[in-house]
């Protein structure tokens, strides 16, 4: 693999005519994740009323996924460098289409939970992978530009393939359905990428430390959970003692890293700035939009009363304009600026965030539209460059654990966002005035008051509803201003930090 890292080699790999349909194998396992993502945000409702969770595991069942890819991810991605991107690519995809068959048959909320956390170790597998692999094939730095703004444009399609196609399926079929999907593309996948995807790895990986794989996944999951548990319960002592456990954890992850030889994750490329600036977008851009994303679905479909296909298309623009715009983002940034592309992105979501804490049952449907198109064209810009800059400051040798915290960022901020948002949501709802009578799982969760209302007398049953969608649309209306102002801050923060950052033009 040495002869990988000449010149000579590395012009016939930019030549190599098969790179493109390589390209469309990533593309597929990128789908597979984007696609459950958004499946289970219109499933949701009928999660509820089949499982009958309480409204803290539903939130369970709605981030345990990412608490436990984000644990694993770094770990992934450097066992990826060792033993084969290719090779690990392949196995994280067939088993997760494997669990997506166990989500789909989960019986009690328990299962179900259980079932998203093994969707997670599968799915640490898969994102590294997928960059790391671009970071191979691609060599030439405009070309890999657009292979990076199609392989995130593939996750914004996703995003819009998976509500419509899900939504099809909820209508016709029962919930389960709507996770079955992903075996077809796991299929296609690993047929496909044995056929097309080259291998590539570290040629001088060192061991993979089983040590600093505990320290990583122990720190970022008893992190996560004492954060989602403040946010919902306020600081308690099992809180407290999950972040100081998970503190410990993290840290002495990094001091190991910084004795071992050759370690699990190089610390050193925290000092680019450019890469820790990127890392630290993406981190709080998807904090301040996933607790939002989570729960507009509900929104779409409880309070304004949409189908779930119907919904899936409302949530379209979004996906149409991260697609548009990741296309594009690389010749933008290499024209203006890195950071003018990057921060103009984020501000442009703030905003449009900032444009949704103004809405009610009634909100027509072009303030919601124009407001999700926003988001999405702001989230294609600075998704794909934030990308590019982390895999263009490592050497290729390392880019499975590049991509690995990109990722990780990424997951973390969906889960801490999923649990500090969403917390604000459940909380505003939870204290809704109900008619005298009401069961408690009308508190719960606003798919838990529509089950409830169903046993009620009509008039009672009217008048906790509205009380319910009130509620929870004043809950996610603050969530929505929450989010501004995480983005906006953001915006300000890469204006900073990215300053001086520059695209490659040539190698």
């Amino acid at each position: 693999m040495t002869s990988t890292l000449q010149p000579v080699d590395q012009d016939e790999a930019v030549k190599r005519p098969g790179r493109w349909l390589a390209l469309s194998v990533l593309v597929l396992a990128v789908l597979l994740v984007a696609v459950d993502a958004t499946v289970l945000g219109l499933a949701t409702p009928f999660i509820s009323e089949d499982l009958k969770p309480s409204g803290t595991q539903l939130l369970w069942i709605g981030d345990v996924y990412s608490f436990v890819i984000a644990g694993l991810l770094v770990s992934m991605g450097s066992l990826g460098d060792r033993i084969g991107r290719k090779r690990i690519l392949l196995i994280g995809a067939t088993a997760f289409g494997a669990i997506s068959v166990l989500n789909a048959y989960a019986t009690t909320p328990e299962m179900m939970i259980a079932a998203r956390a093994l969707l997670g170790v599968a799915g640490a597998t898969l994102m590294p992978a997928t960059l790391a692999l671009i970071r191979h094939l691609f060599h030439d730095p405009r070309e890999r530009s657009l292979a990076v703004g199609i392989w995130g444009a593939a996750a914004s399609a996703g995003t819009a393939v998976g509500p419509i196609v899900g939504g099809f399926l909820l209508e016709h079929f029962w919930w389960g359905s709507a996770f079955l999907i992903n075996l077809p593309v796991m299929a296609v996948l690993v047929v496909v990428g044995i056929r097309t995807l080259p291998e590539s790895r570290n040629p001088n990986p060192g061991p993979w430390d089983l040590a600093s794989v505990t320290l990583s996944l122990v720190g970022m999951i008893a992190v996560v959970y004492a954060v989602k548990e403040a946010a919902t319960h306020g600081l308690t002592g099992t809180t407290a003692g999950a972040a100081l456990l998970g503190a410990a954890a993290l840290y002495g992850f990094v001091r190991r890293q910084l004795t071992l030889p050759v370690p699990l994750l190089d610390m050193r490329l925290f000092r680019n700035r450019g890469f820790s600036g990127a890392v630290l977008a993406d981190l709080l851009t998807v904090l301040g939009l996933s607790g939002l994303v989570f729960f507009l679905s509900q929104y779409l479909q409880l309070v304004q009363g949409r189908r779930p296909f119907e919904a899936g298309l409302a949530e379209l623009p979004a996906a149409i304009g991260a697609v548009a715009a990741g296309l594009i983002a690389g010749h933008a940034a290499r024209r203006f600026s890195v950071r003018a592309v990057v921060s103009g992105g984020l501000a442009a979501i703030g905003l449009a965030l900032a444009a949704l804490t103004v809405i009610d049952e009634n909100t027509g449907y072009p303030l919601l539209g124009a407001s999700l198109l926003a988001v999405g064209v702001g989230a294609g810009f600075s998704f794909t460059v934030t990308a590019d800059v982390i895999l263009s400051s490592v050497p290729k040798e390392e880019a499975g654990s590049a991509s690995a915290v990109s990722e990780t960022a990424y997951e973390l901020g969906a889960a801490l966002g999923i649990a500090v948002l969403g917390s604000i949501v459940t909380g505003v709802y939870r204290g809704f005035p109900s008619p005298p009578g009401t069961p408690a799982g009308a508190h719960e969760s606003l798919g838990g008051a529509v089950e409830v209302a169903s046993g009620m007398p009509a008039g009672a049953a009217q008048e906790m509803l509205a009380s319910a969608r009130e509620a929870f649309v004043d809950g996610l209306s603050l969530a929505a201003g929450a989010g501004a102002v995480v983005l906006l801050a953001t915006a300000g923060a890469a204006w900073v930090l990215l300053k001086g950052q520059k695209l490659d033009s040539s190698d």
